[in-house]
């Protein structure tokens, strides 16, 4: 009796060793806390655009330093179709109400509104491979998405350009003119690195919204689109000293229009949704405005998964 009384003894013992080294263990264990902010970024690709290649806007070292922050500057993805892909620590969970925000500048003051409208995709890491490779994305549906005025599988042809000429493009439908460089920014427009002497981009065209006047403006669409002083924007402005574009997970589509139901997302693609100079006299060139403004081009500051950032700043 003696001996399985210090048998059991001795068992009881070592289970109360081992319960307190697992609790001490996940003690010690520090707890890993998600950031609201851009974790990765994928790929880095414009199109050809003034800030192009300026150390300051258009390069994959500028895209990178949006990482973990919204407030290091801004990232320019140049002319329609260029883009930006980006990731955060962990999936955005698809909430109630809007789940995505994504800052940018645009001007916002009555009669001096400027927006250079992106259209945001986003994917799921269907695969678990870290990788956003998953098949189609899923762009957002903003308030254009299904106007007439829309162009969908709208495809763009630049055309890497001699010296310091202006950049031509083509399109699939029929279309061709040029991104009009002005005097204010003397380095390459054309992206440096690309292979070959064109680039092609393809995705949804939104209709050009410039506005003639004292002061040329870009009107903004009325929700759906980053870089946009649309309404949610305008309020996040007044209520927190900066604004931001939301989008909401359930307004994915696929290629055709159909909505697509996501639990989150892993993966998001922004683009230039506009192809256009900041020129309401086109096709005149010669203007003494047409070229002042350089082309629309979308930009980006950073983006938030917003319910995490909202808790974080409570």
């Amino acid at each position: 009796m003696k001996i399985i009384f210090k048998i059991r003894l001795l068992l009881l013992m070592l289970l109360v060793v081992l319960v307190y080294s697992c609790k001490k263990s996940k003690e010690a264990e520090p707890e890993v806390k998600q950031s609201p902010y851009i974790s990765k970024i994928f790929e880095y690709k414009p199109a050809p655009g003034q800030f192009i290649n300026d150390p300051s806007y258009g390069t994959l070292d500028k895209a990178k330093s949006l990482i973990g922050t919204v407030d290091n500057g801004l990232l320019s993805l140049g002319g329609f179709g260029g883009y930006v892909i980006f990731g955060f620590d962990h999936a955005i969970q698809n909430g109630s109400g809007h789940d995505l925000g994504i800052f940018g500048n645009p001007l916002i003051g009555v009669g001096m509104e400027w927006a250079e409208p992106g259209i945001v995709c986003v994917m799921q890491d269907v695969n678990k491979n870290g990788l956003p490779d998953d098949g189609e994305w899923l762009e957002l549906a903003g308030s254009e998405y299904a106007s007439s005025e829309t162009i969908k599988n709208y495809k763009i042809t630049y055309y890497k350009p001699t010296g310091g000429d202006d950049i031509k493009w083509t399109d699939n439908k029929g279309g061709t003119g040029y991104i009009l460089k002005n005097g204010f920014h003397l380095q390459d427009w054309y992206p440096l690195g690309y292979a070959g002497n064109e680039v092609s981009f393809e995705g949804t065209l939104l209709k050009n919204t410039l506005k003639d006047g004292g002061i040329i403006t870009n009107q903004p669409f009325a929700f759906g689109y980053t870089d946009s002083g649309s309404s949610e924007y305008l309020k996040l402005q007044n209520e927190l000293g900066r604004g931001y574009n939301t989008f909401d997970i359930d307004w994915a589509v696929n290629k055709n229009g159909q909505k697509v139901a996501l639990t989150a997302i892993d993966f998001v693609k922004v683009y230039t949704g506009q192809n256009c100079n900041g020129n309401p006299y086109h096709p005149i060139t010669d203007n003494a405005r047409s070229r002042y403004l350089g082309e629309i081009s979308t930009e980006i500051a950073g983006a938030i998964d917003i319910k995490l950032y909202q808790q974080q700043k409570k």
